[in-house]
């Protein structure tokens, strides 16, 4: 049984009727649910082949039917096809590219291949991809350097500066222990620096205190974050600094050893 609407003035007809009939025409004109079923039957092996549900041609052809475009077009179906399979297509590249369907539409997203599963190849995963290759282990390379080496290291380094090594032992302790129960540099710092118990222990006056907690764990300005300065000499020998580094600093050196601890002279009656 044939229909009006299958032709291009038939199908031109049917949808300016509908149109101008209101807003529930398509629900419940007889015509347009034909139309619909004829959609379905049209277009159901080109959703197959593009790897869609066989009813996604019919849904792509009655939102290309309400448009202006093809009300007007001089050959509706043409345009309607020409819409569903750009729908179609969109798609498929949608469900490989785990995207939606607006996405998928767009150049600089669809160019990509579709997403691969790892367990989907055989292949070596290196040289499938080669951002997982990892370079062998040499265990003759200087390993990174750890936090209580970090430690020990400031402590030598105070201590060939002019701290005396009990006191400079004691000192990073102490600031260990707060580093690690404030969990971040900024909160030991502000901490310690009230910390009048620390500086009655140690015996450190407030301004030699207040150098030596800038020293080791860095200035706390927000400016001086990502300068050496900032980070302090404990995360400088965390991230690779060597010693001789911190030895060529004559800042660091200079303000080191003007906060060492000095003897303090007896008086003689």
């Amino acid at each position: 049984m044939s229909h009006s609407f299958e032709t291009a003035t038939g199908l031109r007809r049917l949808l300016v009727r509908l149109r101008v009939s209101g807003q529930n025409a398509w629900e419940h004109d007889a015509e347009a649910h034909d139309l619909m079923l004829y959609a379905a039957r049209k277009y159901e092996a080109l959703a197959i082949k593009h790897r869609c549900d066989p009813t996604a041609g019919a849904a792509a052809a009655f939102e290309a039917m309400r448009t202006y475009a093809v009300r007007t077009a001089d050959d509706p179906w043409a345009v309607v096809t020409m819409a569903v399979k750009v729908t179609l297509i969109a798609e498929e590249r949608a469900d490989g590219l785990l995207c939606s369907v607006d996405q998928a539409r767009r150049p600089e997203i669809s160019r990509h291949h579709d997403v691969r599963r790892f367990c989907d190849t055989d292949a070596d995963l290196p040289n499938f991809l080669p951002a997982l290759a990892v370079e062998p282990f040499n265990r003759d390379e200087t390993p990174p350097t750890g936090a209580y080496e970090a430690v020990d290291a400031t402590i030598d380094l105070f201590t060939a500066l002019g701290w005396p090594r009990d006191t400079a032992t004691c000192t990073l302790d102490y600031i260990s222990a707060r580093l690690v129960e404030s969990g971040s540099r900024p909160k030991a710092h502000a901490a310690l620096r009230r910390d009048h118990t620390a500086r009655a222990l140690l015996d450190i006056e407030q301004e030699a205190w207040s150098t030596v907690l800038r020293i080791v764990l860095g200035n706390p300005n927000p400016d001086e974050a990502c300068t050496s300065d900032g980070h302090g000499v404990l995360l400088r020998l965390l991230i690779g600094h060597p010693v001789a580094e911190l030895l060529d600093d004559d800042l660091l050196v200079f303000e080191i050893s003007e906060t060492a601890p000095r003897p303090k002279a007896r008086i003689h009656a």
